[in-house]
């Protein structure tokens, strides 16, 4: 397989790093290195960017790292870094636009001070964009793709195209493109544009406050985590079927699942490896299968190599 290299992203203005640790990257502050990784100053140097790459070549995009977990073994490929902090919400013709690698607060803070209703739900999604998304992230009621009017998508040969909403299949922690794309391996995400009812600021203020407020109490947001690690079982809750199981405060290395939220799994002094991560989320599927007779699914996204 022919690696992507420096020369061939001469006059591109991104900067390409090389064997770079993920955990930098991901909201666990663990997981391998990345062979490559790439930062796109804008979409246009993206689609140059993906114009030039091998067709071989494994890409990975990445937000805000806050559902993956890369094994100790890494990506051998190139990881598209998406999220920037400089990126923000813009309004137009009454329509939210962001890009992929937009934080999703920003987009629940910029509506309430544009006065429109429904986004409310996203101050609480920890991710981008593009990661909610591709997975219909979602949080007390609200869900990424009931408020997207079209989203802009972006393939391995670099070109940008606008879909409506209805190009899509969703639902529950789930999107794929009918058309037969396939979504993190072909195309991608690249931008969005979101139809919200008109509202009043400080009712959406408040309505975030709450929701916020509700996260601290219930969800151990001060240790490194990566939010819900499964997905909620069809009438049933992954973290009540985990603590039935007794597996409050389950540790490997210097990972544990939390005793707040069963359903996460916190690494509180940054020095737990992948593997110990992986492990737990395993041996819970294990023991909650075995006792409960329930196959949990991850919600988390686990890719690259074992050590």
């Amino acid at each position: 397989m022919s690696a992507l290299r420096a020369a061939d992203l001469a006059g591109l203005r991104g900067e390409l790093r090389e064997n770079e640790p993920m955990g930098r990257y991901c909201t666990w502050r663990a997981g391998g290195r990345a062979a490559r990784l790439y930062l796109p100053a804008d979409l246009e140097d993206l689609s140059e960017f993906l114009a030039r790459v091998p067709p071989e070549e494994p890409l990975l995009f990445v937000g805000l790292g806050s559902n993956l977990l890369v094994r100790e073994g890494g990506w051998r490929g190139t990881v598209v870094l998406m999220h920037a902090a400089k990126k923000y919400p813009k309004l137009a013709y009454g329509r939210i636009y962001a890009e992929a690698g937009v934080a999703s607060p920003k987009v629940a803070r910029f509506a309430a001070m544009n006065d429109l209703s429904g986004a409310e739900f996203l101050a609480g999604i920890p991710g981008t964009v593009g990661g909610a998304l591709a997975m219909n992230a979602g949080c007390y009621g609200g869900d990424t793709w009931e408020i997207v009017e079209e989203a802009q998508t972006i393939d391995r040969h670099g070109t940008l195209r606008w879909r409506h909403k209805s190009e899509f299949e969703t639902g529950y922690r789930f999107c794929r493109l009918k058309s037969g794309g396939r979504l993190g391996v072909d195309h991608w995400f690249a931008a969005a544009r979101f139809r919200l009812a008109p509202g009043e600021r400080e009712a959406s203020r408040e309505a975030m406050r709450n929701l916020l407020e509700r996260r601290l109490r219930s969800q151990p947001l001060s240790l490194p985590n990566a939010g819900s690690v499964f997905r909620n079982p069809p009438g049933q809750h992954a973290a009540k079927l985990i603590e039935a199981c007794g597996l409050k405060g389950l540790a490997r290395g210097g990972a544990r699942v939390s005793e707040m939220h069963a359903n996460f799994i916190v690494n509180p002094k940054g020095a737990a490896r992948a593997a110990d991560i992986e492990w737990l989320i395993r041996e819970v599927q294990r023991v909650v299968k075995e006792k409960q007779g329930v196959e949990l699914v991850p919600e988390v996204q686990l890719v690259g190599e074992p050590a």
